[in-house]
């Protein structure tokens, strides 16, 4: 696989899109939808069903659904604890279909899409599941659709500007992640000092 800027840029695009998941699941599946449908993005043959009317149906009547559900206190936390294993599934099948790799290289492909997309999806997603758990705790839930418009809005405008500039939002998605690592494992060793 040669490694041009044409790589680069379908690499940052399903790293970044992948990572939209976190935000909203649904949204970032449909955006790949459309780029696949209309001819944006090449997708490997065995991900072709991603750009069916079939999908495209499905993603959108499940974005609308799941935007509107957020909205919905309490039901929003509930939403959450199964929304972090569907945001790596997406973040995962994303990535999948996005990162080019060569036709005889279908596990290395998929490792990749598990780390990569997945893991970012699953980390932004866990992230602003614990947000909106602290939001809950202190505003009894009235703070919450603050944060289920954020994250609506950073679900559609990330996966637009996925598009747009996939390596500048590939590279901000990798600083927020490793932020978010280094704050948890800096809140975990000072809650291991209090202890002590």
């Amino acid at each position: 696989m040669n490694i041009d800027y044409q790589t680069i840029t379908a690499i940052a695009l399903g790293v970044a899109l992948s990572a939209c998941c976190g935000f909203r699941i649904f949204i970032p599946l449909l955006a790949g939808a459309i780029a696949g449908h209309w001819g944006i993005v090449n997708l490997p043959s065995d991900m072709q069903w991603l750009a069916g009317w079939p999908a495209l149906i499905c993603f959108g009547s499940a974005a609308i659904v799941e935007i509107g559900a957020y909205y919905f206190p309490f039901l929003d936390n509930i939403l959450d604890t199964v929304a972090t294993p569907l945001a790596i599934g997406a973040g995962t099948v994303l990535a999948g279909a996005l990162i080019p790799m060569p036709d005889n290289e279908p596990m290395l492909r998929w490792v990749i899409a598990i780390i990569a997309g997945g893991g970012a999806a699953g980390t932004i997603q866990a992230s602003t599941g614990l947000l909106r758990l602290f939001s809950t705790k202190a505003t009894l839930g009235t703070g919450n659709s603050l944060i289920a418009t954020g994250e609506n809005a950073a679900a559609v405008t990330g996966s637009i500007f996925s598009f747009v500039v996939p390596v500048v939002v590939a590279a901000i998605i990798i600083v927020v992640v490793l932020w978010i690592l280094f704050a948890a494992i800096k809140r975990l060793s000072n809650s291991k000092n209090k202890q002590l």
